[in-house]
């Protein structure tokens, strides 16, 4: 039998299995069987080897603590900084202060797509990050921050980047175009551009490309450490219809027989953003050292080992835009636990959300999951504020879990952050009203708020990812067409 893990959940059944036991051979209009895309992925992460190594603030090469306000930046300016945050909340913990990221570029975050052989593909990228775990992840076709592919540091040419940049009408079809934020803890007011847009046959894979189905890219969802953030994000926000007719169906259908309508899942948002206190703001990074953090020649650390660090590291790679560079890193302690828990409502999915206030997110409140939350951080607080639904989740079996997968999150400003991925079934007896601060959502209407900007937190959004790949969305409503 096995044991709970130190969050209390069940260990990940499948977190030995690098790959899928049994990849699926290409189906008709396939560019590559999964056996194929993993063979020529194992050869990217031998060509994309990285060496990382922590190193201590005073090696950091571009990068300094300003002289009047502490604060980590880079030389030029540009890239991110690390600052101090002052929270004043409404929540169990009145106020804080802690180190945030920021980075007030909007970075671009680029799916392109097209039809071959009557099939729905998409352009992903082997990407190796400093922070990932395991050196090379599927990433959009482009993901580069402003200064990136302005080419503050120097380096090359970002591939496809006009596509997204400069659509040419005659040859491609914008798709999807969203603003949408990252995690609120970590960045402060962050945001990137979510695009998906319809290329025609002349945008062949370059080296580090590849054609995958859209089959193949949801399968892939369930491969640990596989498909990173901003791969994820894009995915959530795709037009249904390229999804194929289960969900669409599953979203339209969804959309019209949820328990609450659209107008009155707008208006709860609205008021929960009225209603919610919180203030955040910006102080000189050495304000917050003292206050429960600390600075270290090779860290900045909470007294209680809880939250994060922030980090120094050392990078080498042949195959970036920069050869080699250094960085500072947010470094989270713990894996964190981000469970969606789902029931059916005559016949239909629902999804329960929470309205979420993150100190860093420009409106404050954004959907989240059911539960977000790591689990270490909230053992120092009474039980009336542990996180709701925390005990369901870790009392569900493997009968109810439709979903259950570690992924990585932003390798670029993170190091080794991962969170366990879940969605839950819950019992017909399980209560239909909760607080106020939660609602019961169709997969259609989860959707339809990711034509828009800042409805859905980045950890909502690969679980709207996910949850389209259930078998249960689309079964669920095609009994009511």
């Amino acid at each position: 039998m096995h044991k709970p893990s130190a969050t209390g959940l069940l260990p990940h059944t499948d977190a030995a299995l690098p790959w899928p036991a049994d990849p699926v051979p290409a189906t008709g209009g396939e560019v590559m069987s999964d056996a194929e895309f993993f063979d020529w992925l194992a050869g990217r992460q031998r060509k994309h080897a990285q060496q990382v190594r922590p190193i201590p603030f005073a090696e950091l090469s571009g990068w300094d603590f300003a002289r009047d306000t502490g604060n980590l930046q880079h030389r030029s300016g540009r890239f991110y900084s690390v600052q101090g945050l002052r929270v004043r909340s409404d929540g169990p913990v009145p106020e804080w202060t802690q180190p945030i990221i920021c980075q007030p570029e909007i970075g671009i975050l680029g799916l392109a797509v097209r039809e071959i052989n009557g099939v729905t593909h998409c352009l992903m990228q082997a990407k190796s990050e400093p922070g990932n775990l395991n050196g090379v992840q599927l990433s959009p076709t482009v993901q580069a921050t402003k200064s990136n592919y302005s080419r503050v540091h120097g380096g090359s040419a970002v591939p496809y980047l006009d596509c997204f940049l400069r659509p040419d009408p005659r040859r491609h079809r914008v798709l999807a175009d969203t603003l949408q934020s990252e995690q609120g803890s970590w960045f402060h007011r962050k945001r990137n551009r979510n695009m998906v847009v319809e290329v025609g046959p002349e945008v062949e894979a370059g080296e580090d490309f590849c054609w995958l189905s859209l089959r193949q890219v949801n399968s892939f969802l369930r491969v640990e450490d596989l498909l990173n953030m901003d791969t994820r994000t894009v995915l959530s926000c795709m037009p249904d219809r390229l999804h194929g007719a289960g969900t669409a169906v599953a979203s339209g259908g969804g959309s019209r027989r949820g328990l609450h309508s659209d107008t009155e899942i707008r208006s709860w948002i609205t008021g929960r953003r009225s209603e919610r206190e919180v203030s955040a703001t910006l102080l000189p990074l050495r304000e917050v050292e003292g206050r429960g953090w600390h600075r270290w020649d090779d860290r900045i650390s909470h007294e209680r080992g809880l939250f994060f660090s922030i980090i120094a590291v050392d990078v080498s790679s042949s195959r970036r835009e920069v050869p080699a560079w250094s960085q500072p890193l947010l470094q989270p302690h713990g894996i964190g636990v981000l469970a969606l828990l789902v029931k059916r409502f005559d016949g239909v999915l629902h999804a329960l959300v929470r309205a979420h206030a993150e100190p860093g997110h420009l409106d404050v409140v954004e959907l989240a999951p059911t539960v977000q939350c790591t689990p270490e951080n909230y053992a120092h607080l009474p039980a009336e504020h542990q996180p709701r639904f925390l005990d369901v989740v870790r009392e569900s079996g493997p009968e109810r879990t439709l979903f259950d997968t570690v992924l990585s999150e932003e390798g670029g400003r993170f190091h080794h952050a991962r969170n366990r991925y879940l969605i839950i079934e819950v019992d017909e007896d399980f209560p239909t009203t909760t607080t106020e601060d939660y609602r019961w959502m169709t997969l259609g209407q989860l959707t339809g708020l990711l034509e828009h900007s800042h409805y859905l937190n980045v950890q909502a959004r690969t679980l709207v990812a996910a949850m389209r790949t259930l078998p249960e969305a689309g079964d669920a409503d095609a009994d009511h067409r």
